[in-house]
């Protein structure tokens, strides 16, 4: 593992805010069981407080941390779509994970393909990981760009310019799945 990203999975972990690349993006990263972290998080891009944040995981056992409970269908499903780029919605019922599916009982998770980010995962635990810009604005494609939108209020990890489509986002939670985007 780079030592750049060993340093940014122990900060994350620690309740850091960083701005980091994900699988498709990049992204201002904090650990999903620090609420201040992720409060925080909403606070810098002046993001809707009702709407909820994709949460990166390193495998789907992570899953159960969020007393995420998934049918054999569901779980033949992400088996083929996971690792990816690709985003599911589950039920997330738990009154202490409000903060995350904020009063909607539902999260969208991710499993990313990359190596780099699945070491970081490793360390740093679960990443909320929302685009790294603000509410309504276009994502930042490199760190010149996220540090005009969050100045030194985050570290950053820097990997060049990113340019990617958004992940697909796939709604689980009813009898049929439904793709969003």
């Amino acid at each position: 593992m780079f030592k750049q990203s060993a340093k940014a999975a122990l900060l994350l972990k620690g309740g850091a805010v960083g701005v980091i690349p994900t699988d498709t993006i990049y992204g201002i990263c904090g650990s999903a069981f620090n609420r201040k972290t992720v409060e925080k998080i909403y606070k810098l891009r002046k993001r809707n407080p009702k709407k909820p944040v994709i949460v990166l995981i390193e495998n789907i056992d992570d899953l159960k941390k969020f007393g995420v409970k998934i049918s054999s269908s569901q779980k033949k499903f992400l088996a083929k779509v996971w690792p990816g780029k690709v985003s599911v919605i589950l039920k997330c019922s738990l009154k202490k994970f409000v903060y995350l599916h904020r009063g909607i009982k539902t999260i969208a998770f991710r499993m990313p393909r990359n190596k780099e980010l699945q070491s970081i995962l490793k360390i740093s635990g679960p990443l909320v990981a929302p685009s790294a810009n603000l509410e309504g604005c276009k994502p930042a494609k490199n760190i010149k760009e996220a540090k005009k939108y969050f100045g030194d209020k985050v570290f950053y990890l820097n990997k060049g310019n990113l340019v990617s489509k958004p992940s697909k986002l796939i709604d689980l939670t009813g009898k049929i799945s439904k793709i969003l985007r």
